[in-house]
């Protein structure tokens, strides 16, 4: 098979699971989750459940066991979802959103005209909000091409259905969004994720970790309004949507201490439905003093953690002191 037939086979196969009911995508993704939790054939519940001894210390270890079950289940059925939604017509999306909490948020932003910052972390089934927001604002997004040359096809023709304006994940495309704000516009960012290349050191869970602070200087710069948002499914084959201001020191001191607030609110949401995050990325591998912290065994990983925590405890400290004594 060359490459092009096996190509477009894998776009025909994305568009035959996308067209099936989600309920289907569901139920195929809850099986394959069950294989995965009964035989442990996948290294994800490892990484989970150390994510979880870092993240989520206070928990017993039968409760982390019982949450990454559930974790995996959730994550597997949003991939599935994301096919789905991404293979559905745009009004399709719309009706599967049976509820929004918070919309007047948006419309207050809306009003505005300050342009609008989504922060949107890996958590739930966030590809479903899309097609709700495009009703009211006009969207330009980062979008970074999927290696396989036809699930990118498929991928970003789903996204620029949504009639968003897809930029580069560079510096052409973050100017690009500073104009759109400027013009009112709005952007999405995923701000939980390690930047390929700078990036500053901000604490997520207590631990310092390598993080872009684009999402702070973008609300700070322009003034846009920055809203966190979230979907989970119901049981009804849809979905809820929440909307949530971000506390407003966001606007306050540096972009470091912006993406503070950014993270605090993720944190929040994390800590209210732990099960709904995707736990598999590993992310706390981000700091120089924790780059095998996933190869290591749980006493030295606990060891290493707090060492790290409590240097950053101190360091926080002494820089109070420092700021109390300038004034």
């Amino acid at each position: 098979m060359t490459d092009q037939n096996s190509q477009d086979t894998t776009y025909y196969l994305l568009k035959f699971i996308s067209r099936q009911p989600i309920q289907i995508a569901r139920l195929i993704a809850k099986g394959l989750a069950g294989l995965v939790n009964i035989f442990k054939i996948s290294k994800t519940s490892s990484t989970i459940l150390r994510n979880l001894k870092i993240a989520l210390p206070e928990l017993s270890d039968a409760e982390r066991h019982q949450l990454t079950k559930h974790a995996i289940r959730n994550e597997l059925i949003s991939y599935f979802e994301f096919f789905n939604i991404w293979g559905a017509s745009t009004q399709t999306n719309i009706q599967r959103i049976h509820k929004v909490y918070g919309e007047e948020h948006l419309h207050e932003a809306l009003q505005l005209g300050k342009g609008i910052v989504l922060v949107v972390p890996h958590f739930g089934t966030w590809e479903i909000m899309n097609a709700w927001i495009a009703q009211y604002t006009k969207m330009t997004i980062m979008y970074k091409p999927v290696k396989s040359e036809s699930a990118n096809n498929f991928v970003r023709a789903a996204r620029s259905r949504e009639q968003a304006t897809l930029v580069p994940t560079d510096e052409s495309g973050v100017r690009q969004i500073f104009k759109a704000l400027k013009q009112g516009g709005t952007t999405v960012i995923l701000p939980d994720h390690t930047p390929n290349a700078g990036g500053e050191m901000i604490p997520y869970f207590g631990i310092p970790l390598k993080t872009s602070n684009l999402s702070a200087k973008l609300i700070q710069k322009t003034k846009a309004r920055a809203l966190l948002l979230y979907a989970l499914r119901d049981d009804d084959h849809g979905f809820e949507m929440h909307i949530e201001p971000i506390d407003e020191k966001i606007y306050e001191g540096t972009a470091n201490a912006g993406s503070e607030v950014i993270f605090e609110a993720v944190e929040n949401l994390i800590r209210r439905y732990p099960e709904h995050y995707h736990w598999s990325y590993k992310r706390f591998k981000a700091n120089p003093k924790l780059r095998n912290i996933y190869n290591v065994s749980d006493a030295e990983m606990t060891q290493r953690i707090q060492a790290v925590r409590e240097e950053y405890v101190k360091e926080t400290q002494l820089q109070k002191e420092a700021l109390i004594q300038t004034h």
